[in-house]
């Protein structure tokens, strides 16, 4: 199966990484389910991929939210029947404090958009493509720099993404039988609005302050694409796009 007929879902699809991978999933023939908390900006990236005959479904959703995501799959299934391609997008992050000023509802916000997230759409994604004919799809998940190296006062957010790396690694194995490969991307410093701060200048392992330089999110979204292109007999299993003068190697 080419591109063309394949469906994609991004989550997290209204800004940012995901709605960058979800124009370009777009522009390569995929029909894109974009889902996101708020209907508006899923409305208009699907406006601009209409741009290019892009075929869209717009349905908000909360990924920390079972029922919301059991009402999402269902709207795929109803609506296209299939799903080729998952991209794990959405997440948050909470204030740069240190641990003992983080209150625990902000934990608890993080976990559950960034692994609880994960954990629903990956759970429902699998039932639905181990069942479809060609049995089979790819799950890709947003993982981040963060899965492997801290940065000071990011506990919540450095915890989650180093789960999501497990459940990278026990999705690709569980989905062996069904034809199901997933991969792990880890960006670092994307120039979204997150990486902002990144060139005003944020604390470093030293302590201090200091800009970083950011990336593109066209490399990003192509990277995705790659992942996103291969035969379900291929797989990458984690892939790292970064700023290439990025403060990630070398000592702190």
């Amino acid at each position: 199966m080419t591109a063309k007929g394949k469906i994609a879902l991004v989550t997290g699809a209204g800004s940012g990484i995901g709605k960058g991978v979800a124009l370009a999933l777009m522009r390569e023939s995929y029909a894109v389910v974009l889902t996101g908390r708020r209907r508006e900006p899923l409305e208009a990236v699907a406006q601009e991929g209409a741009g290019f005959g892009a075929t869209t479904l717009a349905v908000p959703a909360n990924v920390a939210d079972p029922a919301s995501v059991d009402a999402l799959f269902a709207a795929i299934k109803d609506r296209f029947g299939r799903l080729d391609v998952l991209f794990n997008n959405a997440g948050v992050n909470a204030p740069a404090v240190p641990i003992e000023d983080l209150p625990v509802e902000k934990w608890l916000d993080v976990l559950n958009s960034n692994v609880t997230g994960v954990f629903l759409c990956t759970r429902a994604a699998f039932a639905l493509m181990k069942d479809q004919k060609p049995m089979g799809g790819r799950i890709i998940n947003n993982g981040s720099i963060g899965a492997h190296t801290p940065r000071p006062n990011t506990a919540p957010y450095t915890a989650s993404k180093h789960a999501v790396l497990g459940l990278t690694k026990s999705t690709a194995l569980d989905g062996r039988k069904y034809d199901i490969a997933c991969g792990q991307i880890d960006i670092g410093n994307a120039d979204t609005g997150w990486a902002d701060k990144f060139k005003a200048g944020v604390m470093q392992a030293n302590g201090q302050i200091a800009p970083e330089p950011v990336l593109d999110i066209e490399h990003v979204a192509k990277a995705v694409l790659y992942m996103a292109s291969l035969p379900l007999e291929a797989n990458v299993l984690t892939m790292t796009v970064m700023a290439t003068k990025m403060p990630l190697v070398g000592r702190g």
